[in-house]
């Protein structure tokens, strides 16, 4: 007994030291935590709450916001942005600041502010692959979700002429990535089913279908079976997919990688199949890829981008490819009530920075 009561000043001096440092392990985490979520950021689709994680290689950060409610459920805001390319000079610059976020700081509040905010990702999210040999291949650290995320991006496009850059082993990781943080892709995928189905998003009654094609790849790139590629471009089933899964209730996207680079007009080919797109059903054509704005039509009931431009891009070698247009489009019961344009311009770090509206 006595042998105990000498030990028990050292035993109550360990206990003391084990919470103390239990203490200060709690206060790191809680001071950890919450500057994180000072950098936090809020996205909503269909109207519900979502929280979305950034996981890859280096760390996990979670991003979260709690987007007002919109009252009038038949009421949808779109914004619509032009080419998205996270690597070459743009990876050098998110790599100076620190800072995956870097290229949306300045637009961010504007792309946020959609239901759905959608844009054409120029390019996989991948460490692995092997460069197909193109002349400018381009693939992202997949440190850039932040980026993606931190301005609220829903839905990206992967019909490109670059999504195949770095081969099958690329494009899935894309895919899964996105997947992972709740952002949809459209116009890819790891079969053919996958590639050429359309993509439904609900805004409380409001269906909104997407769908995404480019003319700019072989057609050995194109998803068969059960391999992974890109969707299908072949113009009659594309008018038979817009008829056979849409309805005239429906607002639907046709996402089209097309024209020809460095052209502000149009050519014939993208005025011929965009109004054949909207006789089919389309209530909207959002065109990129000539990396310049092109023209903008109203037919009939429906709207043709031709092409939005770069939104976030490393050519800043003429005035056209330094800027871009950013599209909000607000529906209505179906129907499209509002569109606006607005002018965008990349800084010399390439960010895009609105300008005002057109």
């Amino acid at each position: 007994m006595k042998d105990m009561e000498k030990y028990r000043p050292r035993r109550r001096f360990i206990y003391g030291l084990y919470t103390l440092i239990a203490f200060l392990a709690f206060s790191y985490f809680l001071f950890y935590v919450r500057t994180e979520v000072q950098r936090s950021i809020f996205v909503s689709v269909q109207g519900s709450l979502r929280l979305r994680e950034v996981s890859d290689q280096v760390n996990q950060v979670t991003y979260r916001k709690i987007l007002k409610r919109i009252e009038d459920s038949e009421t949808v805001h779109f914004v619509f942005t032009g080419d998205i390319m996270l690597s070459r000079g743009i990876d050098f610059k998110m790599r100076k600041a620190g800072d995956y976020t870097f290229p949306f700081l300045n637009i961010a509040s504007t792309t946020r502010g959609a239901d759905i905010a959608f844009g054409n990702l120029e390019g996989p999210i991948s460490t692995r692959g092997k460069n197909q040999g193109s002349e400018y291949s381009f693939r992202a650290n997949p440190q850039v979700m932040k980026g993606l995320l931190f301005a609220g991006f829903d839905i990206v496009s992967l019909a490109n002429n670059h999504m195949w850059d770095w081969g099958a082993e690329a494009l899935t990781d894309t895919l899964d990535t996105l997947k992972r943080n709740n952002i949809l892709t459209i116009g890819a995928g790891k079969n053919e089913a996958e590639a050429n189905s359309p993509v439904f998003i609900m805004k409380g009654n409001q269906r909104v279908v997407f769908f995404a094609y480019t003319n700019l790849y072989p057609e050995s790139l194109y998803a068969s079976g059960d391999k992974p590629g890109i969707s299908t471009f072949n113009e009659e089933k594309i008018i038979r997919a817009i008829k056979e899964e849409t309805t005239p209730e429906d607002i639907v996207v046709v996402s089209i990688h097309w024209g020809d680079e460095y052209k502000t007009e149009s050519n014939n080919f993208q005025k011929r199949l965009g109004k054949a797109l909207i006789d089919a059903g389309a209530d909207m054509v959002i065109g990129h890829h000539p990396h310049v704005v092109e023209e903008i039509e109203h037919y009939k009931n429906g709207w043709i981008v031709y092409s939005l431009g770069n939104f976030v891009f490393d050519q800043n070698f003429s005035e056209d490819t330094s800027k871009g247009l950013l599209l909000e489009i607000t529906t209505k019961s179906g129907a499209v009530e509002k569109v606006e344009l607005k002018e965008i311009r990349m800084n010399k770090d390439f960010q895009p920075t609105l300008k005002e509206k057109i």
